[in-house]
């Protein structure tokens, strides 16, 4: 991953679910998936200490004891949840916050370094050069091995790296989230930042598993999400069925094929899709052997070109936090 020396799966795990947002919560199940991941050579797991809040890492640090040496560990820090206010957010980048959400966040997890630790949301009143400045400390104090950021826009993305080389950014990408391709992506590219593609699955839309609204849990988080919503809700399920009848001719489902598809965007992106599953996972591991031909690209590009989902990818108060 970029060139600081971090290696990690080409596919990852998006452990949040797990603890948080989807509904429902099994931790029994979700360390077997954990484990499972392991044993299909899924090295790379996800967390952020916004997940729970904290219960996220708190889970992850339980399933890797003892398997350490076999994981990349990513987590986060910057996103502030507000304990009356489920759907509130803040952000903090100030260095003292970031050099105490780092020691809260080793704790958590029960390990001595972070193998790739982001900066989840870029706070307004803090400058980027401040923020990736502690971060950096904590690389030369051994607490981390790589630096992430999450969600910058490219202007921000290039001070960043100026100030200490970043190893990834995460940003959302997927058949109906296309916005990095505009010029997130080049700039990666250019200065060595791996890519690394959050619900690459539409947070499981594209799977095919939602067909109403009323299949998710009153306390799910997509119920507040615009695209799963009144109107929107049927135009993007309308996209699912073009792309499951494709994955029916590749012999796939339409996660895989879904998956396929950011994999195919090049060797330096590392999807992480979530799931709390083994089923699920299992399947999303067998992508990897889904093979798009040129003629597959286009016929995909055709069904799901750049904007083609009905409505925002989050509700107001969190756009306003993402491409900073």
């Amino acid at each position: 991953m970029g060139r600081q020396g971090i290696t990690a799966s080409i596919l990852g795990l998006g452990c949040m679910g797990m603890s948080d947002f989807y509904s429902g919560r099994d931790d029994d199940e979700s360390i077997r998936t954990i484990h499972r991941a392991l044993e299909l050579g899924i090295t790379l797991l996800d967390t952020a200490d916004a997940y729970g809040p904290h219960t996220n890492e708190e889970l992850v640090g339980r399933a890797i004891k003892g398997k350490r040496d076999q994981v990349t560990l990513a987590t986060k820090f910057g996103i502030v949840r507000d304990p009356n206010n489920a759907l509130a957010r803040g952000f903090n980048g100030r260095p003292d916050y970031v050099k105490a959400s780092c020691e809260a966040s080793l704790k958590r997890l029960g390990v001595d370094v972070i193998d790739l630790y982001y900066y989840h949301r870029k706070a307004d009143d803090t400058p980027i050069e401040d923020t990736i400045g502690a971060m950096a400390d904590l690389v030369k104090e051994g607490k981390v091995r790589g630096i992430g950021v999450s969600e910058l826009s490219a202007a921000t993305l290039r001070k960043a790296h100026t100030t200490h080389p970043l190893t990834a950014l995460q940003s959302e990408y997927s058949l109906w989230s296309r916005e990095p391709e505009d010029e997130v992506l080049g700039v990666c590219r250019e200065l060595g930042i791996a890519f690394v593609p959050y619900s690459p699955l539409g947070r499981g839309f594209l799977t095919g598993q939602f067909k109403s609204p009323d299949d998710f849990a009153p306390d799910d988080y997509r119920r507040n999400s615009p695209r799963f919503q009144g109107e929107n809700f049927q135009k993007n399920l309308n996209l699912v069925k073009k792309i499951e009848e494709l994955a029916a001719k590749k012999n796939c489902t339409a996660s895989q094929l879904a998956l396929a598809w950011v994999l195919a965007q090049g060797d330096d992106i590392f999807p992480i899709p979530g799931t709390k599953r083994v089923k699920y996972l299992e399947e999303n591991a067998a992508a990897t052997d889904v093979k798009l031909t040129a003629e597959d690209l286009k016929e995909i590009d055709a069904i799901a070109p750049k904007g083609v989902a009905a409505g925002p990818r989050y509700p107001e108060n969190m756009m306003t936090a993402v491409n900073r």
